[in-house]
């Protein structure tokens, strides 16, 4: 009679899927853990107690002007920019380009059937943070209107930039499936939230920074093993994020100067955009 064994060589893949899952699973879990963690030692430093609608009215109504607050040191902006420049060298520099098949080979031999979506879960982490820590009575530096114009801001100069660099650098993705690669668009949108939520909530505690950028961090490897950019699309893609909300936090105080200013008897105006029934136009308002 013969005696067949069966080979355990390689992992079944329904095993294996599980297995990656169950990982995925302790890790969303741990980062939820650590802003629970922070969220609840800032709640206890506050004496006052805080229900949501005074919450809401306190950040909608009656918080103070916090213009004066949102001005960004020029030099913070070395990083991102060393950042972008290592991914723009990779177009004209052999070894940096070789550094990007050297990491996506190595991708490919340790983990060849790798594919996951919780990138888009750890994409939106940092701004989920920053109104989410806000509705409980974590106080973040600014109002929800200057936040939200911000955050805002943020993305217009992320949107606007990684339209024209991916139409013109015209790079194939690494799983060939169009010529849209550089920068990693999600990396830029999660290190844009990281910056967002480090720029609200860093004077807090540095917990929020390390969990935002963690976040952040997480959803550029997940890029490369799912086979959707290279190694340089996503240090650039970080770099623009980044750059993008430390832009936003440069201009916002002179286009609000700019957009709402105080007569010489003391009476504030205002211009706004609107959006209504699909047609964007300007609203002026002035207190009389």
């Amino acid at each position: 009679m013969l005696n067949v064994r069966p080979s355990f060589k390689t992992k079944p893949t329904g095993l294996l899927l599980y297995t990656k899952h169950q990982h995925l699973k302790k890790v969303i879990i741990t980062i939820f853990c650590f802003i629970s963690i922070g969220a609840n030692a800032q709640i206890t430093k506050d004496t006052t107690k805080k229900n949501l609608g005074d919450t809401l009215k306190k950040d909608l109504l009656t918080a103070p002007d916090t213009v004066k607050k949102l001005h960004s040191s020029p030099w913070s902006i070395i990083v991102p920019g060393a950042a972008i420049a290592y991914g723009v060298s990779s177009f004209v520099i052999h070894p940096v380009r070789q550094f990007d098949y050297y990491i996506h080979d190595r991708i490919e031999r340790s983990n060849p059937n790798f594919n996951t979506k919780a990138e888009s879960y750890f994409l939106i982490t940092p701004v989920v943070m920053v109104y989410g820590l806000n509705l409980i009575g974590v106080q973040g530096k600014n109002t929800f209107i200057d936040r939200t114009a911000l955050l805002g801001l943020s993305g217009g100069f992320l949107g606007a930039t990684e339209f024209i660099t991916k139409h013109t650098t015209h790079r194939l993705r690494p799983n060939k499936t169009d010529y849209l690669s550089f920068p990693s668009g999600h990396t830029g949108l999660a290190f844009m939230g990281a910056e967002f939520l480090a720029q609200e909530y860093s004077s807090k505690s540095p917990v929020y920074t390390i969990i935002g950028y963690t976040a952040a961090v997480t959803t550029g490897i997940f890029r490369m093993y799912n086979r959707d950019h290279w190694f340089s699309d996503v240090v650039a893609g970080a770099g623009f994020g980044v750059l993008s909300t430390k832009a936003a936090y440069l201009v916002y105080p002179y286009l609000r100067n700019l957009l709402t200013h105080k007569d010489k008897n003391g009476k504030s105006t205002m211009i706004m955009p609107t959006y209504q029934d699909g047609t964007p136009g300007l609203a002026f308002a002035m207190q009389l």
